[in-house]
């Protein structure tokens, strides 16, 4: 029996944060027993969250799943080898392509995927190799408007200003103290109390807005508690403030800036008193709040899934990256940037802008006017998809790591659609809601049994920092890593499987390092070299904006007439939960908004011991003077309905939730459409949102946050 300590990087968020990671090897047999942060990390320097440190508990969970599963004719599941599930699948896969054609073939890649730096990219791939449009991820779940917007205002080549070095900095609906999260110039989770506390420290003034006062509203100087729904209109209200005073950059929109007079237009009825009414804050802390932000030399405001998953939420998105504009928070030629990049092309960062674009220019959607955006369909209609007959219809999904069953918005029509498909494949460790529905389950490798990048962090780390892993811990059962799935699939149907260095189906037997080699052929850094030089920070590489082509003419759209309309729309609104079809604000007084976990991300980690501690339950946070007022107290059931549906909830004290508010994280509880065992597993606040109605135009983004709701104590049943 011997310890052996490794060192590989964290994989359960965003963040990546370097571990050192125990492995027991006894008699043949190896197992990982204990990880903890990397004290003479550069960047991190030790720091990891509490998610990061039950990966011991995930990887060795004895409700993991640790072979394919088949459901057979009298509905149960058995175990089967992988490699015949993948035959049966493939076999399955063909006759739907033969019979309907490549787009009935849709895959959707939800948390789990995302924390697999081959998962994403070998899906796409597989796509491109069948001829099939139908591809899905949770973007288009929480935050599609980000990639949208862009689109639609334009672009700076070498983006906005740094967190590291910002002297302001505004946060609207994100909580990196919790969840790492890679909003427009704001902090990271790489150490995020440690690095918050050193801006205070030099200098940086912050401004929060956020229904909660939530552990990053603790260090702002002003926070803005605004009523959940209302972000457009703030933000609207900011700009207002900030061009109606002339605090904008002048000689920046001079040379950049196109319809800045039209925007001045646009949100001038968004007035200081109209805007702190509307969002119930104080109107001396809204002109305060946009006079600190403007007043700033350096540092720009991002957003979080909070108000990307509200009402009004491609307007919003829009104003926010105005607000960076019309102030010159870009990084101008001989600024370094934070990222090195690595993991991308390497192509020049040009003090310039890439002019905007249709963000309504991919594959047409069968329903409700809706297109595909930057290389994906969108989530929000994948329900109708499949639940529509004729032309295009779906018949076959594989599910790579996420949970639709309660993730997915109209919980109901969800649960409909997935019991229609003739082939449900599900990729994950857990027996989740979904899998339990699946014909096919497929055990996956976790973090720790194979070879990885921080693909996600490489463009949001505030350092030029790169890291890679080999396979901790190998795994002794029959689980693939996803990429595997796909690999395997495509060779079976005869299809080929394009990466950016080459076809992956082309090869018989690859290993995790050459998938990832061809994902990432082009980059930066060659990935030979990121291996080469693992948790290390290149100073020397960091990227230099360089000067702006003298051919260059492209400028930022901020006024586009859709823009204009949009703004119109919100201002004759009350509220911006009238765009739900059924709203009565006599009815549905309070706003559910989503909240972030420290122990889960999402669905996954509701399984681990840790939560044992924290309650098992998405507890519904209130402030307590609602609850006196509901005549509850904290661990009491209240139901939550809202103009289409309601959920029960384990309602908790929370102080630092406004008044009017009820705070629940999304993804929890189960298929069955009751709440029986709301206090054991939680209950999905997917069940109160609907698809029909108050969709967004571009992004087809539903209302999942800031649901308009009523509240009312239930009885314990007998």
């Amino acid at each position: 029996m011997a310890i052996e300590t490794k060192r590989s990087f964290c994989r359960v968020c965003h963040a990546a944060c370097p571990i050192e990671v125990d492995v027991l090897h006894d008699n043949g047999q190896s197992r990982v027993v204990d990880v903890r942060g990397v004290p003479d990390d550069p960047l991190f320097e030790g720091y990891t969250c509490i998610k990061g440190r039950q990966l011991p508990a995930q990887i060795n969970h004895p409700d993991r799943l640790r072979s394919s599963y088949r459901r057979e004719s009298d509905g149960h599941l058995t175990a089967i080898a992988s490699t015949e599930a993948l035959d049966e699948i493939a076999a399955k896969l063909a006759a739907i392509i033969e019979q309907y054609g490549p787009r009935a073939v849709a895959t959707y890649t939800g948390t789990g995927g995302y924390q697999n730096s081959c998962a994403l990219e070998s899906a796409r791939g597989f796509h491109k190799g069948i001829g099939s449009s139908s591809f899905y991820t949770s973007v288009t779940i929480d935050q599609p408007a980000k990639a949208t917007a862009p689109l639609r205002i334009g672009m700076w080549e070498a983006g906005f200003h740094n967190f590291r070095d910002a002297d302001v900095s505004m946060a609207v609906g994100y909580n990196p103290m919790v969840s790492s999260y890679g909003a427009v110039g704001g902090l990271q989770g790489t150490n995020p109390f440690t690095k918050m506390r050193q801006a205070k420290a030099r200098g940086m003034k912050l401004i929060v807005v956020d229904p909660r006062r939530t552990e990053m509203a603790t260090f702002a100087d002003i926070h803005l508690q605004v009523r959940p729904g209302e972000d457009a209109a703030l933000l609207a209200g900011f700009l207002n403030i900030i061009l109606g005073e002339g605090l904008h950059d002048h000689e920046f929109c001079d040379q950049w800036v196109d319809g800045l007079d039209r925007l001045a237009d646009g949100v001038a009825p968004f007035t200081v008193g109209y805007v702190a009414d509307r969002c119930g804050i104080d109107g001396d802390d809204l002109l305060a709040a946009a006079h600190m932000f403007a007043a700033g030399t350096r540092g720009s405001v991002g957003t979080g899934t909070g108000p990307n998953m509200a009402p009004n939420s491609s307007i919003m998105e829009h104003l926010t990256l105005a607000m960076n504009i019309v102030c010159g928070r870009v990084n101008r030629e001989g600024d370094r940037l934070e990222s090195g990049l690595f993991l991308y092309p390497d192509v020049p960062k040009r003090a310039q802008v890439f002019g905007a674009r249709d963000p309504l220019s991919g594959p047409a959607h069968r329903m409700r006017g809706m297109r595909g955006i930057r290389g994906e369909m969108l989530s929000s209609v994948l329900s109708e998809e499949i639940l529509e007959p004729g032309e295009g219809q779906i018949r076959a999904l594989i599910v790579n790591g996420g949970n639709p069953a309660v993730a997915f918005p109209d919980q109901e029509l969800a649960m409909r659609s997935l019991a229609d498909l003739e082939l449900l494949v599900v990729v994950d460790h857990r027996m989740t809601s979904t899998a339990e529905l699946a014909d096919y389950v497929i055990a996956p490798r976790l973090s720790l049994e194979r070879a990885d990048v921080p693909h996600l962090m490489d463009r949001w780390f505030p350092a030029p920092y790169t890291n890679y892993t080999d396979i901790t811990v190998e795994a002794s059962d029959d689980v693939l890593n996803e990429w595997q799935v796909f690999h395997g699939l495509s060779r079976r149907l005869g299809t080929s499987l394009p990466l950016a260095g080459g076809d992956l189906a082309a090869l018989a037997a690859p290993t995790d390092d050459d998938v990832i080699d061809l994902i990432y052929t082009g980059s930066r850094m060659p990935t030979s070299e990121v291996r080469a030089h693992r948790g290390e920070i290149h100073e020397d590489l960091a990227l230099v904006v360089v000067a702006a082509d003298p051919s260059a003419t492209a400028r930022f759209s901020v006024a586009p007439d859709d823009v204009l309309v949009d703004l119109v729309t919100v201002r004759a609104q009350a509220t911006g939960a009238e765009i739900l079809a059924g709203f009565d604000p006599a009815v549905y007084p309070f706003r559910l908004v989503s909240r972030r976990l420290k122990a889960v991300l999402n669905s996954l980690g509701t399984e681990l011991p840790v939560l044992a501690k924290k309650g098992t339950t998405n507890s519904a946070y209130m402030n307590p003077a609602d609850l006196a007022e509901l005549g509850v107290s904290s661990g009491d059931l209240v139901e939550i309905a809202s103009p289409t549906g309601a959920v029960v909830g384990v309602c908790e004290a929370a102080p630092d939730v406004r008044r009017g508010v009820v705070s629940m994280a999304h993804s929890w509880g189960d298929g069955s459409l009751s709440d029986d065992k709301v206090r054991d597993i939680g209950t999905p606040t997917s069940r109160l949102t609907t698809t029909a109605s108050g969709y967004d135009a571009i992004t087809g983004m539903v209302v999942l946050s800031a649901i308009p709701v009523s509240v009312r104590a239930v009885l314990e049943p007998v």
